[in-house]
């Protein structure tokens, strides 16, 4: 948890803002502008939601498991024929207990991620998102969603009406006179930005190498197997092939750079933020790079 949707001085920039962070945070029990006490929750929260739903989880998915697969002995072993229906009725069993523990888990996850601290949190987000405040990054995990963060949510941050800006800034508050202090954002740098144009590109030279290869080895040997002289044309896949995985070792290698250069920036913004700074939105490369650290 380095870098945070948004840092307590930001939410501090805002008086209706931190009003309301703070009323939050007083109905359960945590200080939303307290940035080390958010990631403290936060870290402690994942772990829990993790630790919670592993044994049932498993243990419905080992279960499901034998109930598919245990009819599928019948035709494996001939001696169980003699007990056919008991096999089939110890199927069903397994089937109806794994189904039964995967929906139980997936309740408790719902029932654990919409509840407590972590449902005030996300209504902080929505807040500081009505009234302008940029979130850099949300974990997938928060919000209920797969780790590539696709799809909705079991939990999505609240949708309040967007609200003006306060006609003047609100004073910074009188316990940390440091929020007021502006702390600049670093600036992107530009190998930040060609690994953003680079991220989602290549992934195909393995596939496309090996299909040339093999293309050009059955078209030499169909050639030599039918006397036909123009099927050794194909010949000319097998270097090509060649040149083609030599380019995506390039491109893998130059986006391995890159991809080091956009961990330091991160690591620059998650500095700049724990001194104050008020990070922008990362960008969905960033925020996919963020998650797979």
């Amino acid at each position: 948890m380095g870098l945070l949707p948004v840092s307590g001085a930001a939410l501090e920039s805002d008086a209706r803002v931190r009003d309301a962070a703070r009323d939050i945070g007083t109905r359960y029990g945590v200080d939303y502008t307290d940035d080390a006490a958010v990631t403290a929750m936060l870290t402690e929260r994942r772990k829990s939601l993790e630790r919670e739903q592993r044994p049932a989880g498993c243990l419905g998915l080992l279960s499901l498991m034998a109930g598919m697969f245990l009819p599928f002995g019948l035709s494996m072993s001939p001696a169980l024929d003699a007990h056919l229906f008991a096999v089939l009725g110890a199927s069903g069993g397994f089937t109806v207990v794994g189904v039964a523990l995967l929906v139980h888990t997936r309740a408790q996850w719902k029932r654990a991620l919409r509840q407590g601290p972590l449902a005030g949190y996300r209504e902080v987000l929505g807040v500081a998102r009505a009234h302008g405040i940029p979130l850099a990054h949300i974990p997938p995990w928060l919000e209920g969603r797969t780790t590539d963060g696709g799809g909705k949510g079991a939990a999505p941050i609240p949708t309040y009406p967007p609200v003006e800006r306060a006609g003047e800034p609100a004073p910074a508050p009188t316990a940390a006179p440091a929020a007021s202090v502006s702390v600049p954002v670093p600036p992107k740098p530009l190998a930040v930005e060609d690994y953003e144009n680079m991220a989602d590109t290549g992934g195909w030279h393995d596939e496309v190498g090996w299909l040339l290869m093999f293309a050009g080895v059955i078209g030499v040997a169909c050639a030599s197997a039918t006397d036909a002289p123009l099927g050794y044309g194909a010949a000319f896949l097998v270097p090509t092939a060649v040149f083609v995985w030599l380019a995506g070792r390039r491109q893998g290698r130059e986006k391995e750079r890159l991809r080091e250069e956009a961990l330091d920036y991160v690591k620059s913004l998650e500095a700049a933020q724990a001194a104050g700074a008020r990070v922008p939105e990362l960008s969905p490369q960033l925020r996919a790079l963020l998650d797979d650290h």
